[in-house]
């Protein structure tokens, strides 16, 4: 009788909705044959909203680095996050939020700005042109064939090595970690407030996290920022106000490096990174939600992946780093999320952020730093999902993962990877295990090297 009563309550809930417009939006979004309704969408639309509404006080501190306006960073990363979101609500009818990606931030701000001495007009153009390949990748469904051709330890590496990555740059922005003409880096001033809130503010979003405390990043973030006024860390500015201009990025994009050997390995470099870290995040959030087919693979996959293309193509002429789906998606399905509709709820509260830029400008760095670090620990796990027994495998897949960090450059890493791996093969006579394409993108980075360093 229980069991009859549960199913009937299911049934009522999930049943198609009787008003005009939540009507409307049960047809559109086939609400009642996923087996959710309004209110559950709703609900699972905030709940993915706050566990990522964080990038938008950590953005404009990574991009800041590269000299663009905050403010305009600001309100490209509210703007691109809610349009690209939308977008995948409306197209491909998927519960996945979309905003500028993680990793991608850091390599567009520390690596090819800082490291490579590109402008930030140039980064935004490398950004943009990755996205119509991916685009072109997708329409044509050669995606699968890059992601088949790379090997599985390097896949592992490449994100465990931009976790790593992402952990330094938190340790130097927090000034845990600070240069040393000896030994390169070394131990910081622990007594610092800035460090000791920093490492407060670590600990507090790890365990919020753990706790599963909804919005939790977000609140480490703001606690550690109000604690920093009275000491003179950060400052209170207000909490609601007009958008700030986004002219000072707007349309930026500057192509007049384009045809040189390093702005291809940059396009190259961002390319893979967001091949991998879509796939995996449209595959791990459509698995949370029950939506792979019963082959295992992903309805509309065509239609997510055109959409997240076009997120990368419009985050880089508004101005902002790559846009990319994001894995806190699983947040809002866990909450019943399972159609377009949770991602569309999304959308609106992102451009409901745009009126609260006072709140992102008080944010100091050492508060990010601390929430990029947790971002940082949840990305290094995939050193555990590595083959460590075939040693061919292995080396070359920690050679990505350390050169990462240890040469400030998510590029550098993925190329010396790419190389050790194909002469590893080549010297112990099984170079049938190297793809053609591997091969040949192990040539593009020696070639690099050798021409540019």
């Amino acid at each position: 009788m229980a069991k009859k009563s549960r199913t009937t309550a299911t049934a009522k809930s999930a049943a198609p909705a009787s008003g005009g417009f939540e009507a409307m939006l049960d047809n559109y979004f086939q609400l009642t044959k996923n087996g959710t309704s309004v209110r559950t969408e709703a609900i699972a639309g905030v709940t993915t909203f706050l566990t990522m509404v964080y990038i938008i006080f950590v953005n404009p501190q990574i991009l800041g680095a590269a000299g663009m306006d905050k403010g305009a960073v600001f309100v490209a990363t509210c703007i691109a996050a809610a349009v690209s979101t939308l977008v995948m609500a409306l197209y491909a009818n998927y519960p996945i939020a979309l905003a500028p990606g993680m990793g991608l931030n850091a390599f567009f701000a520390f690596t090819v700005v800082i490291g490579y001495k590109y402008s930030w007009q140039q980064a935004l153009a490398a950004v943009f042109l990755s996205g119509i390949i991916f685009l072109l990748l997708s329409v044509f469904r050669i995606r699968e064939y890059i992601i088949d051709a790379i090997p599985r330890n390097l896949k592992f590496a490449i994100s465990a090595g931009v976790g790593l990555f992402l952990g330094i740059i938190a340790f130097q922005q927090a000034k845990l970690v600070v240069g040393n003409p000896v030994t390169l880096v070394t131990l910081g001033d622990v007594k610092n407030p800035t460090v000791i809130l920093f490492l407060l503010g670590f600990v507090l979003i790890v365990a919020l996290n753990y706790l599963r405390v909804l919005g939790g990043t977000l609140i480490g973030i703001l606690v550690v920022s109000i604690i920093g006024i009275p000491l003179g860390l950060s400052q209170f500015t207000g909490v609601v106000s007009m958008p700030p201009s986004l002219a000072p990025t707007f349309l930026q994009l500057d192509f007049s490096r384009v045809f040189e050997l390093t702005f291809v390995i940059v396009v190259l470099s961002i390319l893979l990174i967001d091949v991998f870290d879509n796939a995996g995040t449209l595959i791990g959030v459509a698995h949370r939600a029950g939506l792979l087919d019963k082959q295992g693979r992903l309805p509309r996959m065509k239609q997510a992946l055109i959409s997240d293309s076009f997120a990368a193509m419009f985050g880089a002429s508004i101005g902002t780093s790559t846009t990319t789906s994001y894995i806190e998606s699983t947040a809002g399905v866990s909450a019943g999320g399972r159609t377009g509709l949770t991602a569309a709820v999304v959308a609106i509260l992102f451009l409901l952020a745009l009126f609260f830029s006072p709140l992102a400008g008080m944010i100091p760095a050492y508060a990010t730093s601390a929430a990029l670090l947790f971002v940082a620990c949840l990305m290094a796990r995939g050193l555990a999902e590595m083959d460590w027994e075939d040693v061919t495998e292995a080396a070359p897949a920690v050679v990505t993962a350390f050169a990462m960090p240890l040469t400030y450059s998510i590029a550098t890493g993925i190329g010396l990877g790419f190389i050790t791996y194909v002469l590893m093969k080549l010297l112990t006579g099984r170079i049938r295990d190297a793809s053609p394409a591997i091969i040949v993108l192990a040539v593009i980075f020696a070639v690099k090297f050798a021409v540019t360093g």
